[in-house]
């Protein structure tokens, strides 16, 4: 009796030790499971930009090509995705500044994505500045940086050029969508690390 009495106790014990390793086993494996997900779940630019409406104001995890750093002090870099016509403006926002060590290297970047508008009142501001001769300079001439233009589909080459090329694109997007603005996407960065 006493015999059987223990039999059923060590094999509870054993059960419960068994079953305690098991759920351990497995939650160890769905944190792995998690963590590794998180490293390898950075949006590629192409597809942040594809779905930026829905994600602003969220934070984000891309990863893309270096092109540019900002030479004014690093304080912004360019990731380009499948192409030149797929990239994006990361600003280093309370990171201070990137490092130079970012250009043509892969660089992943945990941020929010954030959206700039440009409307009528914008431009007519921007005009306003430019007659105010108030205008910062920023980029190589009062055209703008290159890779500012590019990572927005720019051509225009002066700041009046550039208003009036604004202005034929709100025109057209009111016309298709009636929204009487342009969306310009960009990330201020969290944390950011080169590959």
């Amino acid at each position: 009796m006493k015999t059987k009495k223990l039999t059923i106790v060590i094999a509870i014990v054993a059960m419960t030790f068994i079953g305690t390793s098991c759920g351990n086993k497995q939650q160890k494996s769905v944190s792995e499971t998690t963590t590794e997900q998180a490293a390898f779940s950075a949006l590629g630019i192409d597809s942040l930009l594809a779905n930026a409406e829905s994600l602003v104001g969220q934070e984000v995890t891309i990863e893309g090509v270096c092109t540019h750093t900002c030479k004014h002090g690093a304080k912004k870099i360019f990731l380009m995705g499948s192409d030149d016509t797929q990239m994006i403006r990361v600003e280093a926002g309370t990171l201070g500044a990137f490092d130079p060590k970012c250009i043509n290297s892969i660089v992943r970047v945990t941020g929010t994505l954030k959206e700039q508008r440009i409307d009528e009142a914008y431009l007519q501001n921007w005009e306003a500045q430019l007659k105010a001769q108030a205008t910062e300079k920023h980029g190589t001439d009062k055209a703008g940086c290159d890779s500012e233009k590019k990572a927005r589909g720019e051509t225009a080459n002066t700041p009046e050029a550039r208003i009036a090329d604004f202005r034929a694109k709100i025109a057209d997007r009111k016309a298709e969508t009636g929204k009487e603005y342009l969306s310009f996407y960009f990330m201020e960065a969290i944390s950011y690390e080169v590959e």
